[in-house]
Formats: C-alpha cells, structure tokens, sequence
C-alpha cells in the first residue's frame, strides 16, 4: 500500500486522553535499562499510532504543547528535551497546523533561550525551525523529504546520505543479516523508478494540506488526483518548491497569503484535471515521510574517502572535472566515473632540473596546502649542503597543484566553520584555561565572524559496536581531514556528522589469549554509557536499542513480516539528534627497543598497559626465586613524565620512577563529576606489595611519557580493540592530543617565513588546535 493512500476514514484516531497517558509514561524518571527500552519503545509506538492518522497526529500535537507548557510553569526541566523532540518530530508529519499552535510553540522556544545548555542550544535550534514553518507550511517536510530521497532539483540542491557502520567482530552471522535486513534491506525494499514518483506527490500532497486545511482541501480527493498523474506530477513538484523556497526568500516583503493563493490555484489545476466533481473541503490524507535511505557497511569494507567519491560525482557534474585536475587516484571512483585528460609535460621529475621561480616564497604558500607531511617536516630542517645537494636529486609527486588566496580562505574558514575553534581552541593551555578543561557540547550559537560556507552533501556516519569501532572511526576521521589539505573540493562540498549506538556483545570463550589480554576489563561501551549519562533522553531511545538489539535478533522470524523498529530508530536518532558532543582524540608513539621504525597510532576511549608475567610469578609456588629481591615480583619498574592538570591552570610537571603491574589511561570520564576534557591516568600496583601513597591514584593529565627501565614484556592495548595490540619490543609510550591537520598546515607556512616569534599570531590564534570527534546526541550535555 503506498503512503499517500487515504487513511483518514480508515485508521481509528486515538483519543487525547489515551496520548496523554502515554506521554505520562515516558516523561518517567526511572533510568533502569528496562524501563528506558520499555520508553524508547512507547514513544515509537506512540509516532506508529499517529502517522497514519492525520486527526490523532493533531491531537499529539496539541496534546503536547500543553505538556510542555505546563512542564515550564512548573520548571520540570528534565521534561523539555522529551517532550520538545517528540513535539517537533510529529509536527514535521501532521498534515494541517493551526497558527496558533505554532505560535505556542514558537514563543516556549523562545523561553528557552534564557535557560543554561543545552537547554537554550535546542531552544536556538527549534526557533528557527518553527519561525520557517511558522511562515512557510510544509518546508520542514519538503526539505527533509528532499534531502533524504535526493530528489533532483534546482531549488532546494542538498543532499543527505545515511552510512550505517558496524563493528565486524559483533555484528556477524545471524546479527549482521538482521541489521542488514532492518537497514539497507527495507529502506530499498518498495525500489524501482516509481518511488520518486511517489515522493514527489507526497511532498505536492502534504505542502497544499498544509496551507490550506481541512477548509479548503480535500485531502482524499488531492491523493488520488496525484496518484492517477503518474509522471505528469513532476512539473507540480517543482513548482511546489520553487514556490516555497521563494516565499521563505522573500519573507515579509510578500504578503502573507500569496503561498496559500498560489498553492490553492495549484490545488485546482491538479483536482481540475483529474476530476469534474465541485471543488469543497473534507478530510486530510496522511502522507507519514518515509526512512532515509540507508546503506549498511561492515567498517573492514568502509573506506570514507572512497564511498564519498562514489557518491559525489552522481551529484554533481563539477566534480568529474575536479577530480582529475587534482589527480586523485583511480581507486576512488569508478571506472566509469573518470574523465582521462592527456596534458603533455616538460617536467623531468627531477626537483634539480625545476625552474629557479618553483622556490620562490609565494609558490611554498600556495602550495602548503597541497604538501604531503613528509615535505612538511622536510621544510621545518635545515639540511647541510650536501643533504640538500642530494634530496634535490629526489623525485616528486607526478602533480603539483596551486591554490589560489580564495581556495586558501576556504581552508581556513573550514576552522572557523567548528564550533570549538571559536574562543582559541581546545588544545593550547593559556593562562586562562581553566575554563578549556570543560568538554565542548551542542551547536554553536555564536555566528563567526566569516560568512558560513554552504555544504550541498551531508553524510551521516552511524557506527554501531563498542569501543573498537570507534578508534578505527577516529583513525579514518584523522585520514580523511588530512586529506583536507592534499584536496580540497571533496571536503569543502561534504559535511560529515557521526552517530554512535552503543552494541556489545559476551567474549567468545574461543578467544585466544592475546585476544583475552586486549578485552577491555570494565564496560566495552565506556562512550556510549557516558553518552547515556549525560543525555537521558540518548539513553532512552539509543542506549536502550543497543543492547536490544541481540536479543531482537534471536526473535526475529525472516520469514514473515515486521515493522522496521531499527530503522525507524536510526532515522528518529539522526532527524532530531543534532547536538554534537566533542571528544579528543589522542596519538600515540610506541617506541621499540630493537631497531624497528617508531610506531604511531592513536586512540579514542582508553589505552590498556600490562605486564602479563607479573601474575605469573606472583602465583608460583616455593622456588628459589623467592629468594631474590622482593622488587622483583612487584611488577615493571618505569619512568612516567606527564603534566599534571588542575582547574586552577597552574599545571605540573611531574616525573618519576615506580614498579606497576598494570596502567590505564582513560580519556572517557566514568563520573559526571569528573567530566573535564583531559587524560585520567591510573597506575596499578602487585598484589603481593603494599600499596604506596601514587599507586592506585587517578591524576588528570594532557600528554605522557612512560619507559620501561626493566626487560619485561610489556603489552600495549587501545581502545581494548583485538586488532590494535602491540607486544614486541615495547621501550616508551608517547601520548599527547592530535593536532588538526589543517592547523599543523598553517603553522607550517608561518615557519618558512619566520614571522615572528609569536606562532599564534594572525588568524592562527582563531584556529582549532587539537582534532576531536563529534558525536551527535538529542540534547548534548546537562549538567
């Protein structure tokens, strides 16, 4: 049955008294995991109840802007982010507003402009979406609808795209067909040429119920005049954009009813055409906006880079032309995708044979952007005579792109664009950094001081596993801003948001032991429980879904068919969970002691040292090893340098020598209390010692250093990933926050020309020092 079919006469309307009690039930206080699944699931059921019911979807609305108001007399603030992300989801699909209801709603936003975060991030947010809405009915719907579906146009051109991401190691097997079968399976299940068409009515049928009522529209009648256009319905699609959009444009220079007389002459032409019977009012018709489109991936098979270039050039024309200009390799893109350009070149690949105008200063800036890391650090030296002679005889990449001082603004403004650059950034400890320690939350309210850059193409990333899947993200996060700097068209059309559901799943009893080494020893999913803590209604309808979703599966019969509960979760999740929450992201240098080449990694939840024959001795019966120095079964003996870290500022630097059999490093705080944006260094001493005044005490910390002073095997796990364990020849550990990639570029340039002694000055102070991944949540942080 298709979703434009009419429904108003033929779904019951839930009364407002059983929506009331059903909004009661969830605006619960208890947090225990089963009455948050058992929430999650009556507010999905509760959107399922009304989406086919235009009248009952009217009455949710009403229903719960009463609830919110009085939530506000009453200050019950733990009921707003609840109740205002139920409200704006269901008017976004209810067919007909009144005015004054958007004006209630409009003016209780407003209200929350003057409460703390996030309370006044979300109010920000949903005033400018309701004073739209408010102005121009249905624009939510189109846009969303648009987007999503990636309907060609020339009035509304942006694109959103869904990678839902799981971790290999949990979602395999039975599990993994289940997810793919509640993702990608069912958002392509209806396919085929005919569904475009379809949303295209949907968007024709819910923009002109919209406007004009139940006065002025039959709703039932509109449906089927639509569905009986087939193809022809395509000029109306456009006209309904082109109308809406220009009346958002023009704004108050329009009258107010001119959309409401230009729709309603549209509404006539269409009826006009399929039917003789006289125009009257009646019933509306339910047009519930569908799934996204969704495209599953195991992460082993995902490649950010890749996908992106699969995708853009099916979206834009421009980009076949840029990527062969910029010469990026053919592994990115289809075969059927590139454009071959033959251009005849007198370059010798030898740096000596180069005019002597590719030194000069001005080519060194245009280019920095372009240059690989290994140049860079190559221009940071300054080599003998003889060095250079030599490296001068080196041969360079096959291409050597100039940006111009446009390109090189935009690249700039990409910093600028995130929300924690403003203020200085993250990374830097000023003299007045106590207030940095604080974790970064929520969409910035401040407008920067440069115009915002338009991104046309949103990709919306969801991983879904513990712990491990998220340092890989992080890994191909870092690689792909690199890759800002060697390329800059992708990036700058592209704007990525991350989604994360927390999913683990029991050890295989199978394991190997170096596999039992690298289990983390407490919560797998440290992130997604502290997402939870901080964001009730994240753990409400995220939190909760991920550790159902093993037990879904075990239920789930293929055979025989069933609402889409993932899905729907998925989409509600990355629909209205539009505040970001940033997390550091930290690399790490491993050191041997042979004479291999220096490791570099990086982690983002925790990093797991171990002396795994410590327990090994200190179980072992009478030996004559029991004579020796009891320091030896007391664990490693190593030197720890780290930079102790206080709210004050007045940071320390501390070293020191001490035997342990074990170290974490946290950067996942596992108390709200101690929620700061900082490293939790915990040092684990044998049991066969007494403990001394160090040992076993958390010390926060922004960058470490420890060595290991004995011949000890040492065992370096992160992010307590099976895949990422380093156990041959560990010496020393470096561990500092990872610089943006954007500002290291920038940095670089103001080294070549010695300006200055200040490496902060200019624009540079303005910039997003340290690299951090956002995940998105409902409220952000509340504290």
């Amino acid at each position: 049955m298709s979703s434009m079919e009419p429904t108003a006469g033929d779904c019951p309307t839930v009364s407002e008294e059983a929506l009331y009690q059903n909004i009661k039930v969830f605006l619960d206080s208890k947090s225990d995991m089963d009455s948050c699944f058992k929430k999650g699931m009556l507010r999905w059921s509760l959107h399922k109840k009304v989406q086919n019911s235009p009248g009952s979807s009217f009455s949710l609305v009403r229903v719960l802007i009463s609830e919110l108001e009085k939530a506000e007399e009453s200050d019950s603030r733990h009921s707003f982010i609840p109740l205002l992300h139920t409200l704006m989801y269901a008017i976004i699909q209810t067919a007909y507003i009144p005015d004054e209801l958007y004006k209630r709603v409009h003016d209780f936003c407003r209200k929350l402009l003057t409460y703390p975060n996030p309370y006044c991030n979300v109010g920000y947010s949903y005033t400018k979406q309701i004073k739209s809405e408010r102005s121009v009915p249905g624009l939510l719907y189109q846009r969303m609808l648009t987007a999503e579906q990636r309907l060609k146009n020339d009035h509304y051109p942006f694109q959103e795209r869904i990678f839902v991401l799981a971790d290999p190691d949990i979602f395999s097997g039975s599990l993994g067909e289940f997810l793919l079968d509640n993702t990608e399976v069912y958002a392509s299940a209806s396919g085929g040429s005919l569904d475009l068409i379809d949303h295209m009515c949907n968007v024709v049928l819910h923009s002109i119920q919209a406007a004009l009522g139940t006065t002025q529209c039959h709703g039932q009648q509109l449906a089927k005049a639509l569905k009986d256009m087939g193809q022809d319905v395509q000029p109306y699609f456009h006209k309904v954009l082109w109308l809406l959009e220009q009346c958002l444009e023009e704004g108050s220079r329009i009258e107010g009813g001119a959309l409401k007389g230009h729709l309603l002459q549209l509404y006539r032409e269409i009826i006009g055409a399929t039917n003789s019977e006289p125009l009257s009012g009646g019933p509306l018709c339910s047009c519930p906006i569908p799934n996204p489109d969704m495209k599953f991936y195991l992460l082993k098979d995902f490649d950010i880079k890749k996908e992106l270039a699969h995708w853009l050039p099916h979206s834009s024309t421009s980009q076949e032309h840029e990527d062969s200009v910029l010469g990026e390799p053919p592994t990115d893109m289809l075969a059927s995708d590139i454009t071959r350009l033959s251009v005849m070149s007198n370059d010798s690949g030898i740096e000596r044979d180069l005019p002597p105008s590719s030194d000069d200063p001005s080519s060194s800036l245009e280019n920095v952007f372009m240059s690989p890391s290994w140049e860079q650090a190559k221009s940071e030296t300054s080599p003998s005579p003889s060095e250079s002679e030599s490296s001068r005889l080196s041969r360079r990449g096959g291409i050597k792109m100039k940006l111009n001082m446009k390109d090189g603004m935009k690249l700039m403004q990409e910093s600028f664009d995130d929300p924690t650059s403003l203020g200085g950034g993250s990374g830097e400890r000023r003299e007045s950094r106590g207030a940095t320690l604080q974790r970064r939350a929520g969409s910035n309210t401040i407008q920067s001081p440069f115009p915002k850059q338009q991104r046309l193409f949103t990709a919306k990333i969801v991983a879904m596993g513990d712990d491990r899947i998220l340092g890989r993200l992080a890994k191909e996060y870092y690689s792909y801003k690199k890759r800002e700097i060697r390329r800059f068209f992708p990036t700058v059309k592209v704007n990525v948001q991350f989604y994360y559901i927390p999913v683990s799943s029991a050890m295989n009893p199978r394991s190997s032991v170096k596999e039992t080494l690298g289990n983390s020893k407490g919560n797998p999913c440290t992130l997604g429980s502290y997402l939870s803590m901080v964001d009730p209604w994240y753990n409400t309808n995220i939190k909760s879904l991920g550790s159902m979703i093993p037990k879904l599966a075990a239920v789930a019969n293929p055979g025989t068919s069933k609402d889409p509960f993932v899905s729907d979760v998925i989409s509600y999740y990355v629909r209205t969970g539009q505040q970001p929450i940033y997390f550091a992201i930290y690399s790490v240098k491993i050191i041997s002691n042979s004479m291999k080449p220096t490791i570099e990694d990086m982690f983002l939840t925790h990093l797991q040292i171990d002396f795994p024959d410590i327990k090994h001795i200190s179980d072992g019966g009478e030996s004559e090893k029991q004579k020796k120095s009891q320091a030896e079964f007391c664990g490693g003996l190593v030197l720890i340098s780290y930079r102790k870290v206080t709210l004050s500022g007045r940071d320390v630097d501390i070293r020191t020598s001490i035997r342990i059999s074990s170290a974490q490093i946290n950067a996942i705080p596992s108390d709200e209390k101690e929620d700061l944006n900082c490293l939790t260094l915990t040092l684990n001493e044998s049991p066969t010692k007494p403990k001394s005044n160090i040992v076993g005490s958390k010390y926060r910390t922004s960058n470490i250093k420890i060595e290991t002073l004995t011949s000890r095997p040492v065992i370096v796990t992160l992010d307590g990933d099976n895949n990422r364990i380093y156990t041959e020849d560990v010496q020393s550990i470096e561990i500092a926050q990872c610089s943006d990639p954007l500002y290291n570029a920038h940095k670089t340039v103001r080294s070549k020309f010695n300006l200055g002694e200040d490496k902060d000055a200019c624009l540079n102070k303005y910039m997003n020092k340290d690299l951090c991944l956002p995940i998105n949540t409902f409220t952000g942080i509340i504290t």
